[in-house]
């Protein structure tokens, strides 16, 4: 969780920036730990410290009833207030009995009868957010402790590292590591990109922005659902398979949604391959609810194995258009209507990096299973705060795809413009101009830039940035690195200055050098030095 204030942030910027005290293993390198982003449950959105043994084990034989396990809900967690405020003489954690009378082991052992894993909370710090013991100089131990327990996930929280050197946990046991680092920096966009091109050196899942609402907070749900969303579009370059981008909790018992927002957060967080994770109260959730929460269909495109995340085709104040490609081929199409009315918007095979010359495509609304046929553009209506998420067929003639999105600058959320004869950064308002191809070039790991408006012409460096002939010359070879970098081959970065672009000397924590690009985008190797 997510609690600090701004003084508490700039005390604490040294800690989370710094390197790790221990060896960590990164699932990247071996994704066998977290082939698929993690499914289950946590008690924080919906119950905060008011966490128990028997709410655990009515979830879970909830979950077992009611078909979720079945679909892959298989992981329990809780989170913080779990444990007394003071560790044994040896240093051991200790959980509260009054809470968890049976014992942390016990519950690990129910859980697995039942089907499920059991995971739990700490902090980076000396403190959690809560007030209770944190990992700082018992990180090691606790994590031993923990798999003692019988326990394979650890959520590891920011809160109270006061300028220490404990933001990364020490993985000596093989324990799936959710991170909760980047989220202490969502105001901070420098520091927030330079703690994010550790996290997946360092974990399995990382929390990157506020909590979602809390179950019991005056708010408006929606908005945070969005919020979180919106920062989640900023990361598709770092998902891959052994990591993933984590918005926080799906909510499907919250007062303040509608049914359709329910809909849309759970559809739009498997299409974009999110953890599903809920915190709701499970034995309470309608058929209707379980019943999308269970939907087949677009759990198999959250556990697809290629692990894209889904990347902002265009934006235009109304409609979110997303894609992404699958391991067997297909592309996914994502359409979500942000807007107060019922809208309808119409999405091009240019768009989705699809050839339209010849070709037919297949299109399954991942809902409803309705089958349509695209030979030029889907059309697609939506109700307020709707979304439509189809799995596209591509025939082996036309099984090309060219990794297609909006490039933008992801501190500002400016969109790179196609202008005459160079770019502009503007608010996104869905025009081609503000849709590129990316494509390799066929060798290392150089890439083209296109926009759609044009796509004879490309992105180029040289004195200056200019738009010219996509023919390998005037500079139009691009590597583009996990920070967000787009260095040219004269060794200078792409840069947004206001609303201008131009190319400028790299510097890693520069914000107006960091970019997102399509899904499946390759990266180049190393780091930008």
């Amino acid at each position: 969780m997510k609690t600090l204030t701004p003084s508490w942030a700039a005390r604490s910027m040294a800690g989370l920036l710094a390197l790790p005290l221990l060896p960590v293993q990164a699932s990247v390198e071996n994704p066998s730990l977290a082939p698929a982003p993690p499914m289950g449950f946590n008690n924080w959105a919906r119950f905060m410290c008011d966490l128990n043994e028997t709410l655990f084990t009515e979830t879970a034989q909830a979950m077992l009833d009611r078909g979720l396990l079945d679909v892959g809900y298989d992981r329990l967690t809780l989170d913080d207030c779990w444990m007394t405020h003071d560790r044994a003489d040896d240093g051991s954690l200790q959980w509260d009995t009054e809470k968890f009378p049976h014992g942390i082991p016990w519950l690990a052992k129910y859980m697995n009868s039942k089907g499920f894993q059991l995971g739990i909370y700490e902090d980076s710090g000396n403190l959690t957010c809560g007030g209770y013991p944190g990992s700082y100089k018992y990180e090691e131990q606790d994590a031993k402790l923990f798999a003692s327990w019988g326990i394979d996930y650890l959520k590891l929280d920011g809160c109270n590292v006061w300028g220490r050197k404990a933001a990364r946990c020490a993985k000596s046991t093989p324990l799936i590591f959710s991170n909760s680092a980047p989220a202490y920096f969502e105001g901070e966009p420098g520091d927030w990109a330079v703690v994010m091109n550790w996290v997946p050196e360092s974990g399995e899942l990382a929390r990157h922005s506020a909590d979602v609402i809390n179950y019991a907070v005056d708010g408006n749900a929606w908005d945070s659902i969005m919020y979180n969303y919106d920062f989640h579009a900023r990361l598709v370059r770092y998902q891959q398979p052994g990591y993933y981008n984590d918005p926080d909790f799906l909510i499907p018992d919250h007062p303040n949604l509608s049914m359709n927002e329910k809909k849309s957060q759970f559809a739009v967080w498997a299409s974009i391959g999110a953890p599903l994770i809920l915190s709701a109260y499970v034995p309470d959730l309608s058929d209707e609810e379980i019943a999308f929460l269970s939907n087949k269909a677009l759990i198999a495109v959250n556990k697809d194995p290629l692990a894209q995340q889904s990347a902002l085709v265009s934006r235009d104040g109304t409609f979110d258009v997303l894609t992404r490609s699958l391991e067997n081929g297909d592309r996914l199409l994502t359409v979500l209507n942000r807007g107060a009315d019922t809208a309808t918007t119409t999405v091009s095979l240019a768009r989705l990096g699809l050839s339209s010359k010849s070709c037919k495509y297949e299109a399954r609304d991942l809902v409803t299973d309705e089958v349509s046929t695209i030979d030029s553009a889907i059309k697609v209506q939506l109700d307020t705060h709707a979304a439509k998420v189809y799995r596209i067929a591509l025939p082996k003639e036309c099984s090309k795809t060219t990794p297609t999105a909006m490039v933008f600058n992801t501190p500002s959320d400016l969109c790179m413009t196609a202008s005459t004869d160079s770019v502009t950064f503007e608010k996104c308002s869905g025009s081609d101009s503000q849709v590129w191809h990316v494509a390799a070039t066929g060798h290392d790991t150089k890439l083209t830039l296109s926009p759609l408006s044009d796509d004879s012409l490309c992105l180029a460096a040289g004195d200056g940035l200019s738009l010219a002939k996509c023919d390998g010359g005037d500079g139009t070879d691009w590597d583009h690195y996990i920070s967000g970098h787009l260095r040219s081959s004269s060794g200078k970065c792409l840069t947004q200055t206001k609303e201008k672009g131009s190319v400028e000397a790299c510097v890693i924590d520069s914000v107006g050098q960091i970019f997102g690009l399509p899904s499946g985008v390759r990266l180049a190797k190393g780091n930008l030095s």
